[in-house]
């Protein structure tokens, strides 16, 4: 009961902190509702970025392959800060000045409106597919776990899935309709300040199990046996292959960070450049401490479970037998926020690039001209139908036969890396022709899917990704010496100066965390920990 009680009050007191620091936004205006009214600084930018991108996916995944494998996984997030940083060097700084609400506004500047259409329908295909069925998915099997709710209402493990997406669902929704961006970053601020105390309280509760009462005996435990899923250098067999970070999941982390609509509109919605770049180095160096929270259950759970038959359930199981109560209930409702908040920003994102890309562009070509009002209509409505599909396919995840995590980013690059490969090219090549684009976009989704789902193929998909990446660029740039492009003029600055200045400290912050995530490293390599 006490960990009910503690669930509820800690979800309700966020609420209301988001309702009351929302109600000043007007959300009856398009800038309102879509970009947060453009004001936030970079406490709220960093903790935006890292909530959305923060779901239960990652505790629910990421556990399940440091139990199943080692620590490799980690990768993931920690390599992610050099992404970050070339996105903040690089990216941002053409967004800021192009004036961009979605990323997809610089296709339509570079290439074509057709292209920028044609990525549109590609990311709100992506996000029906691959992002907001799992991420309701993650949040209940993480409930179920944590509260033993099949038990405890007599249902079955089924029920319970199909009983929690929708509550995760209809509880998201209502917080993207009814509050727009604003909402959703003040409740990641409130929640990134819950999973950083979290951070420190999980290991402490989890070690102190492990030892029986006894923290510093499990902390030696954790250190001196099975020693191998200590290793963060994975090899062939593992789920993430150290060779991979120097390929296809560098460009994957750069079409995350600097691409993807749901994060990057975290940093459209700061107040200038500056904010934005000073925001993206905070949520970097939270890459760097996230293994405390996502990774180190799944290590505690090698020693204490052994043959565990659902290992989507390690992060769930480890919490409920280690944390109090009161505790457990504060856990579950951040897991619930982060599940909800990351669903919130998809929802966003999609509803954005919806009225913004496809919507409006078809009532100008019906010599339409809406109000404020009918584009926020339809921003909400598309957000209900989304969140309907996704409520209805979710459930459906329970019997993928692979790797919960592994499923999401295999999936994932079939949508992302055609996108990131269209827009690095436009970036560095003024010559490239729309058409190009499109044969680009094309050939890469289908060679993807052949070589994924059709051919058996022994090469991991991320270096599948970067050969395709490499021989998608070649083609697009032989086609530009043929048909060069006649459009060739730069992006115009139609922002006010103060906007774009950047953040002048930031080189100096830069090499820091980079020397912070090699260090991480060699910690975690046969040469320390592993060994």
């Amino acid at each position: 009961m006490e960990a009910f009680v503690s669930f509820g009050l800690c979800t309700l007191l966020i609420a209301f902190i988001s309702w009351y620091k929302t109600k000043s936004t007007n959300l009856r205006t398009v800038k309102g509702l879509l970009l947060a009214g453009k004001n936030n600084g970079y406490l709220i930018v960093a903790s935006s970025l890292i909530l959305t991108n923060l779901s239960a996916n990652q505790f629910i995944g990421e556990n399940e392959s440091v139990y199943l494998n080692n620590l490799s996984v980690m990768a993931w997030g920690i390599t992610s800060v050099v992404a970050m940083l070339l996105v903040s060097e690089y990216f941002l700084p053409i967004y800021f000045k192009g004036g961009m609400i979605t990323t997809p506004d610089f296709l339509a500047k570079r290439y074509d409106e057709d292209t920028k259409r044609l990525v549109s329908i590609i990311f709100l295909l992506s996000y029906t597919v691959n992002l907001l069925p799992p991420v309701l998915y993650g949040g209940a099997v993480a409930l179920t776990g944590m509260f033993h709710l099949p038990s405890l209402w007599g249902i079955s493990y089924w029920q319970s899935i199909w009983l929690l997406v929708w509550l995760l669902g209809l509880i998201g929704s209502a917080y993207t309709i009814l509050g727009g961006l604003r909402a959703i970053t003040i409740s990641d601020t409130l929640l990134g300040i819950g999973l950083l105390l979290l951070a420190i309280v999980l290991p402490f509760y989890g070690l102190r199990y492990l030892g029986k009462g006894d923290l510093a005996l499990g902390l030696t435990l954790l250190l001196s046996k099975h020693t191998s899923h200590l290793n963060a250098i994975g090899t062939a067999q593992d789920a993430v292959p150290f060779s991979t970070i120097f390929t296809g999941m560098l460009l994957v982390n750069l079409y995350y960070w600097g691409i993807e609509q749901y994060i990057v509109q975290q940093t459209f919605a700061a107040k200038n450049l500056k904010e934005a770049q000073k925001g993206m180095a905070l949520a970097a160096l939270s890459k760097l401490f996230m293994p405390l929270l996502i990774n180190l259950p799944g290590l505690i759970a090698v020693h204490l479970y052994a043959g565990v038959e659902n290992t989507a359930s390690i992060f769930p199981q480890v919490a409920a037998d280690t944390l109090p109560n009161t505790l457990l209930g504060i856990t579950t409702a951040l897991v619930f926020g982060a599940a909800i908040t990351t669903y919130n920003a998809g929802l966003h994102g999609s509803s954005t690039l919806f009225v913004m890309n496809l919507y409006l562009p078809y009532l100008e070509k019906k010599h339409k001209t809406p109000t404020e009002t009918q584009l926020v209509r339809t921003a909400k409505r598309f957000e209900l139908l989304l969140s309907m599909i996704a409520m209805i396919a979710a459930p459906f995840i329970l019997f993928v036969d692979s790797g919960f995590y592994t499923y999401l980013q295999r999936v994932a690059g079939l949508f992302s890396m055609p996108i990131f490969t269209i827009i690095v090219v436009g970036f560095i090549n003024q010559k490239v022709p729309p058409i190009a684009a499109k044969i680009g976009l094309l050939f890469f989704m289908v060679a993807y899917f052949i070589c994924e789902y059709i051919l058996v193929l022994t090469i991991h998909y991320l270096h599948i990704l970067a050969i395709l990446f490499l021989l998608t660029v070649f083609i697009m740039i032989a086609i530009s010496f043929c048909y060069p492009s006649k459009n060739t003029k730069a992006i115009s600055i139609n922002l006010s100066h103060s906007l774009v200045v950047p953040w002048k400290n930031r080189h100096i912050v830069n090499v820091v965390l980079l020397i912070l995530m090699v260090l991480i490293y060699i910690i975690f390599s046969p040469f320390v920990l592993a060994s």
